[in-house]
């Protein structure tokens, strides 16, 4: 079948590097601050070797990654100077990356090699295809311009034939490439300059396979494919050919349907084989035209948005709730940023997530080469697609987000596997929500649409989508759209050995150990479960897969390597976790006005003491802020920099240490101290309350009895807000 010969190696083609590629001894891959155990495979001998188009796949075909010549390019640069340049490039890896051999950034470059056409190919039209270039390029063959492309994640194609010197003669191509990262105001995602907490490197040129074909002279240009499990039927377009089609379904092997003719074409599938996340179904598809003929494959699955027997709207995969639990997946790598190392380490993330009981990958504002959704489609996992972010701040901007959203949308639209395009993240660009929204609804309206994960939502779509870190959180069920916790956890680890950066790393909620993490994760996503069963939740989005330089959010490390335990992971994403229950031990402003002791001038040494003389504070009422922050109960004005509190909290006699967890809500970080000892450090500000686990030192400080508890509290802009209280947490026993 055709999925298994595109798992393997590649699809039968002529071998990468034919022509004159660039000596491949001239070339050396950096050392990065990081590499994955896949990067010691690469060599311009071995490097994306395998066919990059799966959804439509011919035979025969020349894979043109490997050593290119490159140079530094300039504003105005001019191309067909007829000389070698100076540096060595390993395509498709990006000119940042450790991979490519440069580890750079330039925003401006010039990239050459040359190829030989086979005799083969004589009568044939040629097509030259770039997976994907970043962020602006023009290609030129033999010294002449065949085109001009703008934005960085879709593929795109020149036909060349015109341009190529008869029979086997040496061939140049040469590719200018200018890309403004965060200068600019095209989509770029979370590339930019200066990286630095949720942001990262930026990915330049080319980063995705460089390939030619040959075709006939009229040929298939795309297969388009819509299941339609309700109405037992595929339709199936053949694009750019006149000519009368032949389209076979296949399943194992066999011909199950088989229909010839024009246009769209209604092919009956009456009792599917559904695609599912637990049974990812596909079938082979075959279509020719002509002397062209073309293999894909395609999935019977549905999603929508209907009620469930309790009246809450619920997303639907195949007529049926589907709870999706999912990561957030950034699509970077430590040694080759926005281009995995391989397709093996590609499949790798999938088939981890898959071990770990996810059903759902979110692809957070990037875009992936075409063999990741084949993946996820063979592998059976459900992908919400971000488009990436752009500022958006130009009329020009806000055309060239539409029109890279619109080639996103119309180059994805066969994958099964993606169940839900993702518009907008968090107000980053948003514009024109509603007809934005719309347009894509017209373009696809076999998947569901979230107009804005977190923060500003516009009341369009199929869901409202919210973010709370830690969390987790549900909104409020709607009558026409589901609730979805778009973004939720990150739980911060340092693993040593295994940082991009030692001395500069950030996270939403900082763990101790392994131990630490797996436990405050199953808390998170057991309470994820039981939302689903009391608030209506339908999915909920995990930050997240990995590791990204500076930001240890991870489950898995840059490099990836896991850091928790697997089984007990696997297990609560399952819904077959353990269950909680939570207990207050010493009150939070939810349960009324706390009396603390505090101030905003910095006190002296030793103010986390139990014997410091706090007696010159001011006393006030819990909670201490500016009554703007989400979540917060203001009895106190806070509207200064920093403050410190200190209150007595009585620990009763039974009580475990271990069981015990702080009960906070806080913005921006926060230090808590009991009886001297640093019970948590937190970097950054949370959206609501949150469960908080203490350190081992803190647990052993705690007595029976009387303790104190002290906390300074940084605000960096905007509303503060602090608040401390103690819970218990156990386990529940039986059902």
């Amino acid at each position: 079948m055709l999925k298994r010969i595109l798992g393997g190696a590649a699809v039968l083609g002529w071998v990468m590097g034919m022509g004159g590629v660039a000596r491949g001894e001239e070339w050396a891959a950096k050392t990065g601050p990081l590499m994955t155990r896949w990067a010691k495979d690469v060599s311009p001998e071995k490097v994306w070797g395998e066919y990059p188009r799966p959804q439509m796949v011919r035979s025969d075909w020349m894979n043109l990654n490997g050593v290119w010549e490159y140079r530094k390019g300039q504003e105005g640069e001019k191309v067909g100077f007829g000389k070698e340049l100076p540096g060595k490039i390993l395509v498709p890896f990006p000119v940042e990356s450790a991979l490519s051999g440069v580890m750079e950034h330039l925003d401006r470059m010039v990239y050459r090699r040359t190829f030989t056409v086979p005799s083969e190919w004589g009568g044939k039209r040629v097509l030259l295809h770039f997976g994907a270039v970043d962020w602006g390029c023009s290609v030129y063959i033999n010294k002449k311009k065949v085109g001009t492309h703008r934005g960085g994640y879709d593929a795109f194609t020149y036909d060349v034939t015109d341009r190529l010197k008869k029979g086997t003669a040496e061939q140049e191509v040469e590719v200018v490439v200018w890309d403004p990262t965060d200068v600019g105001d095209q989509p770029r995602g979370k590339q930019v300059n200066d990286p630095h907490g949720i942001f990262y490197t930026s990915t330049t040129g080319i980063w995705q396979t460089v390939w030619l074909e040959p075709v006939s002279q009229e040929h298939i240009e795309e297969v388009k494919m819509v299941p339609d499990v309700a109405g037992k039927y595929v339709r199936v377009t053949a694009l750019g050919t006149a000519q009368e089609v032949d389209v076979k379904v296949m399943a194992g092997g066999t011909i199950i349907a088989e229909q010839r003719g024009r246009g769209e074409m209604v092919i009956p599938m009456a009792e599917a084989h559904l695609w599912s996340p637990e049974d990812p179904y596909l079938y082979d598809l075959e279509v020719s035209a002509g002397q062209d003929s073309v293999k894909s494959y395609f999935g019977m699955r549905s999603i929508a948005i209907a009620k469930d027997e309790k009246g809450v709207n619920r997303i639907m995969l195949n007529g049926k709730a589907l709870f999706e639990v999912g990561m957030l997946d950034q699509g970077f790598w430590p040694d080759g940023i926005y281009t995995a190392p391989s397709d093996e380490a590609m499949k790798f993330d999938i088939e981890q997530q898959k071990k770990l009981g996810f059903n759902l990958i979110r692809k957070h504002v990037k875009v992936e080469p075409a063999r990741w959704y084949y993946w996820c489609d063979h592998l059976g996992m459900l992908v919400w697609q971000d488009m990436p972010s752009a500022d958006n701040k130009t009329e020009k901007g806000k055309e060239e987000y539409q029109a890279e959203l619109k080639r996103l949308v119309e180059t994805h639209w066969n994958s099964p596997s993606i169940v839900m395009w993702v518009v907008f993240n968090e107000g980053w660009g948003e514009f024109d929500v509603p007809k934005v929204v719309a347009e894509v609804k017209r373009l696809d309206p076999t998947r569901l649409v979230d107009n804005a994960s977190g923060w500003t939502d516009a009341g369009v779509g199929d869901v409202v989508d919210m973010h709370l870190y830690p969390g987790p959180g549900a909104p409020k069920t709607e009558e026409k759209r589901a609730a979805v916790l778009g973004e939720f956890g990150g739980l911060g680890l340092a693993t040593w050995g295994h940082l991009w950066k030692s001395d500069r790393n950030f996270s939403y909620a900082g763990q101790e150990s392994a131990e630490g993490l797996t436990e405050q994760y199953v808390r998170l996503l057991s309470k994820a479960w039981e939302l689903n069963a009391s608030a209506g939740l339908s999915a909920c989005i995990y930050t997240q897969t990995t590791d990204v330089e500076g930001e240890i959010n991870g489950v898995m490390t840059y490099d990836r390597v896991l850091k928790g335990d697997a089984e007990q992971i696997r297990q609560v994403n399952l819904g077959k976790g353990p269950k909680f229950a939570t207990f207050t031990v010493v009150p939070s402003a939810l349960e009324g006005g706390q009396t603390w002791r505090y101030t905003t001038d910095k006190p002296g040494e030793g103010w986390t003491k139990s014997a410091f003389d706090d007696s010159a504070w001011k006393q006030g009422p819990s909670g201490f802020g500016v009554g703007q922050t989400p979540g917060g109960i203001v009895r106190t004005k806070w509207e200064t920099g920093d403050i410190w509190l200190r209150r007595d909290m009585e620990i009763p006699a039974g009580i475990e240490p271990g069981d015990l967890k702080l009960w906070m809500h806080h913005d921006d970080g926060c230090e808590v101290y009991i009886n001297g000892v640093l019970a948590t450090r937190r970097s950054h500000a949370v959206s609501g309350y949150e469960e908080q686990p203490l350190s081992k030192q803190a647990q052993g400080a705690l007595v029976t009895g009387k303790n104190e508890v002290a906390v300074h509290c940084s605000n960096t802009g905007g509303p503060g807000y602090i608040d401390v209280g103690l819970v218990r947490v156990e386990e529940k026993r039986g059902d």
